[in-house]
């Protein structure tokens, strides 16, 4: 059996790598209330989907910003778009999924705007190709709860997202409109 010491050592170095607190080591994603969607456009008609599984690491602290971090995780198998999209979208051409099953954001640094808005950067990994990230954010928070929202752009070729006669941008447009709503407990008061 393991000791006490040797699962608070553990628990501990889980802690230091993810760069969390005591404080902020309570701050859980509530996934029934979050959402990830996106609108990518297929011959100029606007196509919205979604992702159904993520998770989120956080310690995110309004009075501490330069010792917050947000580790994000995206299961890019639980793509849901329609029918023929969710056979074709995991295939190499597009996700490839067996290879790559898991898209990543960790955030870097994190800048208070006012009102509840902040500006999230890091590095967005999808597909083996990492770029730089700047997520805009706002924080609302109600009965407990603290919903970060926002939405952003990227350039799904910059992630090799749609290659072979996928590149071809007339027929699938360049950017792709990504959209979040991460409902959080724990989160400290603003």
């Amino acid at each position: 059996m393991f000791s006490r010491r040797t699962v608070l050592s553990a628990v501990a170095l889980s802690a230091a790598v993810w760069g969390l607190s005591a404080h902020a080591a309570g701050q859980t994603l509530v996934p029934a209330q979050s959402e990830v969607t996106f609108v990518a456009k297929q011959l100029g008609v606007p196509l919205q989907g979604r992702f159904k599984r993520f998770q989120a690491q956080v310690a995110f602290d309004p009075k501490a910003l330069a010792t917050s971090k947000i580790a994000f995780e995206l299961d890019l198998g639980s793509v849901s778009l329609n029918a023929d999209a969710d056979a074709e979208l995991p295939k190499a051409e597009w996700f490839n999924v067996p290879k790559f099953p898991k898209a990543t954001f960790q955030s870097s640094a994190i800048q208070a705007l006012g009102g509840g808005k902040f500006q999230v950067r890091g590095k967005l990994a999808i597909k083996g190709q990492a770029r730089d990230l700047v997520v805009p954010v706002t924080l609302t928070q109600a009965k407990g709860l603290s919903t970060a929202s926002g939405a952003f752009t990227l350039k799904r070729l910059d992630y090799r997202i749609g290659e072979g006669d996928w590149t071809d941008t007339s027929i699938v447009a360049n950017d792709v409109q990504v959209q979040f709503k991460l409902v959080l407990q724990g989160v400290p008061a603003l």
